[in-house]
């Protein structure tokens, strides 16, 4: 078994950026400038921007940080975003999701300039995503990428098995991995709740991608020896023995695959931290695009 890495890879992604961010201020270009919009007070949404903000700090990016009560209309909000839109000093913005019930999340994410959508999630990036043209990558699906091409994990032609269609995670997944580009050029089998013989299809794959969220589902049985495993899934699970109460674990039963696995990421540590990392690569390309 051979550990994937996260944590480092995304180490490494944040000092390339940090050294072109260095060659930008030498060469008296504009330094990239991510923004945030943040409605609530959802505890796991502030800690998550919180660490993109450190992020920001780490490599040289200048951030911002828009706040507002759960209380905001949703045209108040619109006018929030037409105003970065507008603003030529930012770079790139994100929505942190979940927005309030009374807010329509489709039609505040499609508000966002596609110039400026470094979350990937804009009707005109997805599209061309799809298209393989040239765009801003949903961070999370190019961390995954970014894992595979790093650790050499052979794709051309492999059977590999998404499990879960989110357009966040699977659907991106699957289109990217399917496409005649390097590290892509796979048989994507895409699973889903719906789907049937789920073992059997672990059982015939090369490459196992699980953004299903329930917690150590996929055990040592349902995978074939050698084959790689990317688990998106992140869940708390309650366990006394820890201080804390409760432990994160992902969609693989780690301990029962260990032995049968060829490369897989852990869980905390292996897909999380590639998305802050792609998020902030996908700030610096939209600012160079603007020079």
């Amino acid at each position: 078994m051979k550990l994937i890495d996260g944590k480092k890879i995304s180490e490494k992604v944040l000092d390339e950026i940090k050294f072109s961010v260095q060659n930008r201020v030498k060469n008296n270009l504009k330094i990239p400038h991510l923004a945030a919009i943040l409605v609530g007070d959802d505890g796991a949404s502030k800690t998550y921007v919180n660490s993109k903000i450190k992020a920001c700090e780490k490599v040289g990016f200048k951030s911002s940080l828009f706040k507002f009560d759960d209380s905001i209309s949703e045209i108040e909000l619109l006018n929030q975003i037409k105003n970065i839109n507008e603003n030529d000093d930012i770079d790139g913005f994100i929505v942190q999701l979940p927005l309030p019930k009374h807010i329509n999340q489709e039609v505040i994410l499609n508000k966002v300039s596609p110039a400026k959508d470094v979350d990937g999630f804009h009707p005109n990036n997805y599209g061309k995503m799809t298209l393989g043209i040239d765009t801003f990558i949903p961070a999370t699906p190019a961390g995954i990428i970014e894992l595979i091409e790093r650790s050499e994990i052979q794709t051309e032609g492999k059977k590999c098995l998404v499990i879960g269609r989110s357009q966040i995670v699977g659907r991106p997944i699957s289109i990217l991995l399917s496409q005649n580009k390097s590290f892509g050029n796979s048989t994507v089998t895409v699973a889903h709740s719906r789907s049937k013989d789920l073992e059997k299809l672990c059982l015939d794959s090369d490459i196992i991608i699980s953004a299903i969220g329930i917690p150590e589902f996929i055990k040592g049985n349902m995978i074939k020896k050698g084959s790689s495993i990317i688990d998106v899934g992140i869940t708390r699970v309650d366990d006394l023995s820890s201080p804390k109460g409760y432990k994160i674990v992902g969609d693989v039963d780690f301990k029962s695959v260990s032995n049968t696995v060829g490369y897989i990421t852990p869980v905390p540590g292996g897909v999380g931290p590639m998305t802050i990392s792609m998020l902030l690569k996908n700030t610096l390309k939209a600012c160079e695009i603007s020079d």
